[in-house]
């Protein structure tokens, strides 16, 4: 089933951050398609979320944060991408960002891109993640609705082994629990203590 309809992204980013969490991700491109498994996430709210791109308000940079649901929300950090899919109404300004995949498709693209051969080296990460999945700002704005170009497959049964903890890289915000993960995977960026 696919899991990119306005109704799934049509929530708060913390219930759509957690219900990534074991859902597959494919990027489709000339060169094949790529992804894996989502084993991390992390929810950026539109109110009282220091740490949210939307919180000082609309910019140039951030527009697409305040699209649609299941619009894709790429920025760039310190030259390199992170991926995000959009949450709630428009003009709200919230996100979920995805942090890791376990990749289970186009691996040899994927090692080809990162020019690394370890599994674990290839999407643990939301820079990695994006490199290996040939992701930039070029598919900022993109929607995920009606794409060719992503495919998300939803699973089928809820998981009993995902936790959230404290999101990591901010400064501020940071003990807000608005990071999932499925415990005990080794393709998450960094392992977190269980809440």
């Amino acid at each position: 089933m696919n899991g990119a309809t306005r109704r799934f992204f049509l929530r708060s980013p913390a219930e759509v951050a957690r219900d990534l969490i074991g859902c597959e991700l494919i990027r489709h491109d000339s060169e094949g398609p790529t992804g894996g498994i989502i084993v991390e996430t992390e929810a950026y709210l539109a109110q009282g979320d220091p740490a949210s791109h939307s919180h000082r308000g609309l910019t140039p940079r951030n527009r697409s944060m305040f699209g649609k649901p299941g619009l894709v929300y790429v920025y760039t950090i310190h030259s390199r991408y992170c991926f995000n899919m959009v949450t709630e109404g428009a003009e709200i300004g919230s996100a979920v960002l995805v942090r890791a995949l376990e990749p289970t498709v186009g691996i040899d693209l994927m090692r080809r891109r990162r020019g690394k051969e370890k599994l674990l080296d290839l999407a643990r990460g939301p820079a990695r993640l994006c490199e290996a999945l040939a992701i930039d700002r070029s598919l900022d704005g993109h929607d995920l609705v009606a794409s060719e170009v992503f495919s998300l497959r939803r699973r089928l049964r809820p998981l009993d082994n995902v936790v959230s903890s404290p999101r990591i890289g901010i400064s501020s915000a940071k003990e807000l629990l608005l990071r999932f993960s499925i415990e005990g995977s080794r393709y998450v960026s960094r392992r977190p203590s269980r809440r």
